[in-house]
């Protein structure tokens, strides 16, 4: 009797939570970790967007991100959300400008919310937005640097009148912040990012790194963002970036391929899980994660392909060769002295890190260096091309009054087991200076290595500087074991922080004491100030004056996403000429300075007056 009384009770439990079952929200509203991606492309959507539901299904993604074109009918956005919702995929309406955060444009934030909110009163619960997520971005606006107290208010005043319009419409609220905003405050002392996890559903953290665990990784840079979600209740996504970036490698998943970075993504969820706030990962964006490679192309952290080819000599196959040494190199001959150049004393240059550039666009970038009176080139060369590829745009360039020295690098070249691919190089310069004419020869060959983006920096700084140190040392006496060719590096101006093992001073201070000349990155948009180019540049410059040696000095003009003051991006170009000669006019007494360089040549070509 006792025994059919239970049976009867695990029938009717079974039958109650059947019915719960079926009476809870389809999966695509419930909340789940798994993965969103944006897509700036609606048009991918008129079909039924079958191609972006099918890459979906394959990279496990559950949310999308979807720019609204209000042009689209209506129809074809409600037959595209049901059927995402059939494959368990949430829906986001997209939008966003910089601008919107200027009290001028509150309109246009308010009127996607009123627009979404429109379409789905109209639209069947299946095909309606699940909610609305902005991308505004105030940091690249030109008023940033010269009202950013005033830009922070009015961005949070458009804010507040998006989400008294949008609260309540039964659609869930997001927006992305950079891992960086945690510093900024409000103009009444408040934290502008406490305030935007307290009045969002949701934020997606842009953690736009290609490393989880390094000193600078995505783990240690969202560390404070997912702290406080977890004390407000805020759910975050912790996004990375798959769009290539030249010059900023580190920040993306580009040339490492899919399969790391779906390791390290998996790695990355079950470290995160142990937050409560944690919603999973994104990834920007579709079109970029759609076409990248399964393996990568192993680019250097400054977007350069790792020279990792032996060198292929100069065929001489050309219908009219010029009239030059053999072209198979004398092992052993040594490397005779490029051609002296007549310039200024006072260095004006960039970096040309697209090889194809110098072998296809030579003339492009001679006027641009005509232009801009440009008298020093870093170019980077692909080790695979013969050395004819390089000796038209060399001796151009000679005749124009411009010193070029060859570009490569790549973090794991601070590694040991690496030394080889760095050596290739050196033996591709020299191989190349031995067989061409005076004035196509290169003058040095210029390294940017940056290891601390590797994860061995992380666990084992110290150790990654032994191995630095040692490769670099290895590199100087390859390069002059038969040559006059100088040594040169890029460094990062925070380096005197760190010590080289057993030698008793910084790393900074070996490296300038190695090299014939550093150019150090000081990636920073005002000339003055205590987080300017020549305060950040003053240790290294008094280190530089005590050991004798030149120094250049670097500025970046390619968009960042770490900040508006790394950049003169948002500035422009003229702007970036202004506080250049500042920086000049400050430095004219010292005996180290030589002058600038602006990172990178493509981006100067395309950046704003």
């Amino acid at each position: 009797m006792k025994k059919q009384r239970c049976r009867r009770l695990t029938c009717t439990l079974l039958a109650a939570v059947l019915l719960l079952a079926c009476v809870q929200l389809p999966a695509y509203a419930q909340s789940a970790e798994g993965k969103a991606t944006w897509v700036w492309q609606t048009e991918l959507i008129r079909d039924g967007g079958e191609r972006l539901l099918s890459f979906a299904e394959q990279e496990g993604i559950n949310l999308i991100y979807l720019q609204i074109d209000r042009e689209i009918p209506a129809g074809i956005y409600n037959d595209f959300i049901q059927e995402a919702h059939r494959n368990e995929i949430h829906i986001h309406a997209l939008g966003g400008d910089p601008r919107w955060a200027l009290t001028k444009y509150q309109g246009d934030m308010i009127g996607l919310a009123e627009w979404v909110t429109s379409y789905n009163e109209g639209a069947s619960p299946e095909g309606s937005f699940d909610g609305i997520h902005l991308d505004i971005e105030p940091y690249v606006l030109p008023q940033w640097e010269t009202a950013q107290g005033e830009v922070i208010a009015s961005w949070r005043e458009n804010l507040q009148a998006f989400l008294d319009r949008a609260s309540g419409t039964g659609v869930e609220l997001g927006i992305d912040i950079p891992f960086w905003l945690d510093e900024f405050t409000l103009p009444d002392g408040g934290n502008l990012n406490a305030w935007l996890m307290s009045s969002f559903d949701h934020v997606t953290v842009m953690a736009y790194r290609n490393q989880a665990e390094t000193e600078h990784g995505i783990l240690y840079l969202t560390k404070q963002e997912l702290e406080l979600g977890d004390r407000l209740g805020t759910k975050v996504r912790i996004a990375v970036n798959t769009k290539e970036m030249p010059g900023e490698e580190h920040t993306t998943f580009y040339s490492l391929g899919r399969q790391q970075m779906n390791q390290t993504l998996e790695n990355l969820s079950g470290t995160l899980r142990a937050h409560s706030s944690f919603a999973g990962l994104a990834v920007h964006d579709f079109r970029y994660w759609e076409n990248m490679s399964q393996t990568g192309t192993e680019g250097p952290a400054e977007g350069l392909p790792d020279p990792d080819v032996q060198p292929a000599p100069d065929p001489g196959t050309d219908p009219a060769p010029d009239p030059v040494p053999d072209p198979d190199p004398v092992p052993g001959e040594r490397v005779p002295d490029a051609d002296p150049v007549t310039r200024s004393e006072s260095i004006r240059g960039t970096y040309i890190w697209r090889a194809e550039e110098v072998i296809h666009n030579s003339r492009e970038i001679l006027d641009f260096a005509k232009e801009k009176n440009l008298n020093f080139l870093y170019v980077r060369l692909d080790l695979q091309q013969p050395f004819s590829a390089y000796r038209s745009f060399m001796k151009e360039a000679s005749s124009a009054g411009i010193e070029v020295h060859a570009l490569g690098g790549h973090p794991i070249w601070a590694l040991q087991e690496n030394r080889d691919r760095m050596l290739k190089l050196v033996n591709y310069v020299k191989d190349y200076n031995r067989v061409v004419e005076g004035d196509e020869r290169f003058h040095g060959i210029h390294l940017d290595i940056e290891p601390y983006v590797l994860p061995e920096w992380s666990a084992d700084s110290q150790n990654v500087i032994t191995q630095w140190t040692s490769n670099i040392d290895a590199f100087v006496r390859e390069l002059k074991a038969d040559s006059s060719l100088k040594a040169s590096m890029d460094m990062a101006v925070w380096l005197d922080k760190h010590p080289v093992p057993g030698e008793g001073i910084s790393v900074s201070e070996w490296m300038i004491d190695r090299m014939d000349h550093v150019s150090l990155m000081a990636f920073r948009d005002r000339a003055e100030g205590s987080n300017g180019i020549l305060s950040v540049t003053r240790e290294e410059l008094a280190i530089a004056e005590r050991l004798g040696k030149p120094m250049l000095i670097s500025v970046e003009i390619k968009e960042s996403h770490e900040g508006g003051h790394i950049t003169f991006y948002e500035e422009g170009a003229a702007f970036m000429e202004q506080e250049l000669a500042t920086v000049q006019k400050h430095l004219q007494q010292s005996s180290s300075f030589r002058g600038n360089l602006v990172h990178a040549y493509e981006y100067w070509r395309d950046a704003r007056p």
